[in-house]
């Protein structure tokens, strides 16, 4: 899965986090490097819906957060990516 907007909600699903540290994230648990353009392009889109939104800094670095909207949306699409990969195994079995 190469998706920038539900990588970056994966990866905030398990705590705060600024670009650089979900870019870090995503490449350790995806093995997908996304590109800062990329990544930040993605973050305002997910802000724009509501589904991520910053939250105060202790530094330079903005950290962003996953809301109760975003979270939902992310449950939605795991459980439509699990049906995808059980009917793929299902029909692997039979190939």
């Amino acid at each position: 899965m190469t998706d920038p907007t539900l990588l970056v909600l994966a990866s905030l699903a398990d705590g705060d986090k600024h670009g650089y540290a979900m870019m870090e994230d995503i490449e350790r648990f995806a093995g997908v490097r996304l590109g800062p353009g990329t990544l930040y392009g993605a973050i305002t889109r997910l802000e724009e819906r509501g589904w991520i939104r910053a939250v105060a800094a202790e530094d330079r670095r903005q950290p962003y957060t996953i809301t109760a909207l975003g979270r939902r949306h992310l449950e939605e699409q795991v459980s439509s990516l699990n049906a995808v990969v059980k009917a793929a195994q299902r029909r692997l079995k039979h190939a």
